[in-house]
Formats: structure tokens, C-alpha cells, sequence
């Protein structure tokens, strides 16, 4: 395995995103002086927080699973996670709205998601329930040792039994069509594949093994943290603080200082110059690479993008009965959905959607009374042509009518207060083509063929944007692996996740 060259006693990250923090954690634990420099006033990247009239919006994700992740990290400083942060389990996972009037809730317990299953669709359904999560369980089993949570430097190292057993399970076949050979039900189809949208590819073309992502939250159980998602990038970043970790927040880095491909510190738009060991890169990649270090690779330069999304954030007075932590509600045609945001790049004509009600959960996220939405609507990302500036009041309302249509009565008219995030503001805040899901999961760029996370002598990335890939379990491994190709390798630092 590739590793920096030279001296490593003092690292400086760019971001303190989740991926930025996780990669701090195990460098501090291990001795290292870590500098932090985050453009931002508070700790998260993504996942940031918008504080407004009582309402606590999170701005980036939603969905937290794989919480033995998080635990490892604050095990890397010889911390105990629940010293810090209050994680709940939160039921329903989901609760999926159809067309046809019919709701079903999606459980982690197999018994109890056969039990729902069985009573909207039918016994038949909830056998192969049971059977698919076999199957998705024994693609984590092969798939996150040996594919994801490991540094890959060649395509010839993934060769191993557990690749033959991937390929005999049919791990490299499209996504729907196996999903579709365990679940005959286009709702538990729809509800079991959705997440394919997260690896920025429709469940049609994506890989058999992006499953392994419906294992992390359908199998593996969703949680809430008290406070809100911004409380784990908040609790990540008191304990480096605790350890020593210094954290340097309003402070925008214009570039990586270096000599030929040896970096020798950053410099801040004051004309600051940190001098560091090692420089790693939490920004978005492409950007990092452009921006900071002012290089332009092949590899990069070609990438193919997630859509984006249309984010909503409203403090609103209205409770709707009818739902619960996270909605998602499908319109009428699947395939065609995938088909207008990827292939045509245009905005849904039948919208499926997710809203979140963080609140729901924890009620101190809003006033006494009142609620917290988080609207996601996926649209194109930047390469479509459409003018954010002057479509947004229009979709704003077309938003609005959608959800009112299905089932959020009165919605526009309780909005006391909102945020708009367009792929325009994802791309101002720094993500290549405004796509907050980086660059998409095919087959040319996962695994190997996914940029990889050290380039030149002394500069590691960490992200979205680079090895494992996108979601946060992913980001948070994304560190584990920067953390490993400067310390060298370390089995104690393979995930609690795994050693269980």
C-alpha cells in the first residue's frame, strides 16, 4: 500500500467535514499534531447546521446508519462515543407513500418488516423479503472488508476469493433486475433499490452491489442523533478539541503550497501560511484539485456527476399526523424518473421525494408546537441548462403544490420561515457541478477506478469524492483510509464494524 513520503509529526486538513474529522481522530489518537482549517464557523462541511428563530435546520444529510463507525472513531482517541453523542433507532426507518393510496413502513427487524410486508402485499412478498436480505447481508459480508474499507491501489488487489464469491452472488449484475429476482412488488422494488439515487445512478444501471447501501440503513437500522445530525460533526470536533486538536474556524484556504509534488503547508486568504508534514484534502476533489493544488489530471477532469437536488428547509407550524422521521413519497412512473434527471437532464414531471422531519424525533429542534421539514426533491445537476437564478420562485411553487398533493395540506400557507438550497448554491458552496452526491458510482469510477486518495509525496485526500465513495458510513471510512496512508497500515484500525 502506498504511503506519504517523509516526515508525518504535523498534518493540516482542509474541512472539517465529517471525512476531515474522522481522518483527525485517528491521527491525534496515534500522536500526530493535527491543524484543522475550516472556511466555515462551525465543524460538519455538508453536514452543517442553519440556526433561525428558534428552528435548528441540518443542511446536508439525514440519514445516519452504521453507527459502529462513528464509535470506532472516538475509540481511536480512547473516547467512548456515548460520552458525547445520543444516537436513538429511529422507527419506521422510512415510510414509503405510493400512488395507489397504499403506505408501508420499513422496518430493520426482519420479523417485523415481514410482518408489514405481509400484511400490505402478501406472504409470497414477505418470503422473498427475507430472501433478499440474505443476499444483501452476504454482500456487506464479502464486500466491506475487501472492497471498501481498504486502501486500493490497483485493480489486481481486489482479486480474491471474496471476489469470486461477489461475482457468484450476482453482485455484478444491474441492480434492478436482481432486486426484481427476490421482490416481485414494484413497491418493495422501489423501496429496496431507491438508494441507488445516493451512488448518483438509476437502480436500472447502477451495480448489484450498491445493495450493500440498503443493507446500511434497511437491514442495519437508521438513528437519530439528540440535536440533529449537525450534533456528530459538533460532538467529533469537541473531542479532537479535547485531545489537542486545533481547529482554525473563518478561515478560507486559497491554496496548497508545494514544491513540484511535495507540499510544504497551505496559505489562507489573509496570506497565512501554515506549514505542515502532510496536507490533507477534505474539499469536494475535483475542486481540491483545480483550486488548491492548481492541478489539472486527466482522470478528474472526466468524471461523470450525480444529479443534484432541490433542498427545502421550512419551519413551518403545521403537524401532519400521517407521517413519520423520513417520508418517502413515490410519484407514478419509476423508470421514467431516472430517465429525466440523468438522460434527458431535466426536472422530475412525476416527482418521488423525501421529506424528513427531524422533529418528529427530537422536538427541540423547533419551537414548542412547531416542526422542521427537510424537502429533497432531486433535480439535474449543473450540466443541465437551466437558469437556477430565475426558475427557482417557479419550482419553489411547484414544490409546494407537489407536496400538497400529496398529503401536506396547507404546507405553503404554514411555512413561517425557509431555506432554498439550488444545484447553483451546491456549486457556490464548493461541490463540482453543484452535485452534493460527487462524482456518480459507475462501474469506471468505484473501487480502483474511483480517484484515489494520494497524490505526490504528501497530500491525502478524504471525502465524497475519492475511495470508499459517497454516503456517511463512506466519509467516515474515507478518513479511517487517509489516516492509514500516513500512519502506514494498522489492522487496529479496520472499523469496530468489521471486528464485531
Amino acid at each position: 500500500m502506498k504511503t506519504v513520503n517523509g516526515k508525518t509529526d504535523h498534518v493540516v486538513i482542509v474541512g472539517a467535514g465529517l471525512g476531515g474529522l474522522s481522518a483527525a481522530m485517528r491521527l491525534a489518537g496515534k500522536g500526530r499534531k493535527v491543524t484543522i482549517v475550516e472556511r466555515e464557523s462551525v465543524p460538519g462541511g455538508r453536514a452543517g447546521r442553519i440556526s433561525d428563530n428558534g428552528f435548528e435546520f441540518d443542511t446536508g444529510p439525514t440519514v445516519l446508519t452504521m453507527p459502529d463507525l462513528i464509535e470506532d472513531a472516538f475509540d481511536c482517541l480512547g473516547e467512548t462515543m456515548s460520552d458525547w453523542l445520543t444516537l436513538e433507532p429511529v422507527s419506521p426507518l422510512y415510510r414509503a407513500f405510493y400512488q395507489d393510496e397504499s403506505t408501508l413502513n420499513i422496518y430493520s427487524d426482519a420479523d417485523e418488516m415481514s410482518t408489514e410486508i405481509e400484511r400490505v402485499i402478501g406472504s409470497d412478498e414477505a418470503l422473498g423479503y427475507r430472501k433478499y436480505v440474505e443476499f444483501v447481508s452476504d454482500l456487506y459480508k464479502y464486500e466491506m472488508r475487501n472492497f471498501i474499507d481498504r486502501n486500493i491501489d490497483s485493480p489486481l488487489s481486489l482479486v480474491s476469493k471474496d471476489l469470486a464469491k461477489l461475482v457468484a452472488l450476482g453482485g455484478f449484475r444491474k441492480l434492478a433486475p436482481k432486486v426484481n429476482q427476490y421482490l416481485k412488488d414494484e413497491r418493495t422494488q422501489r423501496v429496496f433499490s431507491f438508494q441507488a439515487m445516493y451512488a448518483g445512478l438509476s437502480p436500472y444501471d447502477a451495480l448489484a452491489i450498491y445493495a450493500v447501501i440498503a443493507y446500511m440503513d434497511s437491514v442495519a437500522g437508521v438513528y437519530f442523533p439528540k440535536g440533529g445530525m449537525h450534533a456528530l460533526p459538533q460532538a467529533m470536533a469537541a473531542a479532537l478539541e479535547k485531545h489537542g486538536v486545533t481547529i482554525k474556524y473563518d478561515t478560507e484556504v486559497t491554496r496548497v503550497r508545494r514544491n513540484g509534488n511535495r507540499a510544504s503547508g497551505i496559505e489562507t486568504s489573509t496570506g497565512e501560511f501554515i506549514a505542515a508534514d502532510v496536507v490533507v484534502l477534505n474539499p469536494d476533489l475535483p475542486v481540491a484539485y483545480r483550486d488548491l493544488l492548481g492541478v489539472s489530471k486527466w482522470s478528474v477532469n472526466r468524471l461523470k456527476y450525480s444529479p443534484s437536488c432541490y433542498l427545502l428547509l421550512a419551519g413551518s407550524n403545521a403537524t401532519y399526523d400521517h407521517i413519520a422521521h423520513h417520508n418517502i413519497h413515490f410519484g407514478h412512473d419509476w423508470a421514467g424518473v431516472f430517465d429525466e434527471l440523468i438522460d434527458q437532464r431535466k426536472i422530475m414531471s412525476d416527482p418521488s421525494l423525501l421529506v424528513t422531519n427531524p422533529s418528529y424525533s427530537d422536538p427541540a429542534l423547533a419551537p414548542d408546537g412547531k416542526h422542521v421539514y427537510y424537502v429533497l426533491f432531486p433535480t439535474p445537476n449543473m450540466d443541465a441548462d437551466i437558469d437556477w437564478k430565475s426558475f427557482e420562485p417557479k419550482y419553489r411553487e411547484q414544490v409546494i403544490q407537489t407536496l400538497e398533493k400529496r398529503g401536506y395540506h396547507g404546507f405553503g400557507d404554514s411555512i413561517e420561515l425557509s431555506h432554498i438550497t439550488t444545484p447553483l448554491d451546491w456549486q457556490d458552496q464548493g461541490m463540482e457541478r453543484g452535485a452534493p452526491f460527487a462524482a456518480s458510482h459507475t462501474f469506471l469510477q468505484t473501487g480502483p477506478f474511483r480517484p484515489h486518495n494520494i497524490w505526490g509525496d504528501n497530500v491525502v485526500f478524504t471525502g465524497s469524492g475519492t475511495q470508499p465513495g459517497v454516503g456517511v458510513p463512506m466519509v467516515l471510512v474515507s478518513g479511517r483510509l487517509a489516516a492509514e496512508r500516513i500512519l502506514g497500515p494498522d489492522s487496529s484500525y479496520h472499523s469496530r464494524a468489521l471486528r464485531k
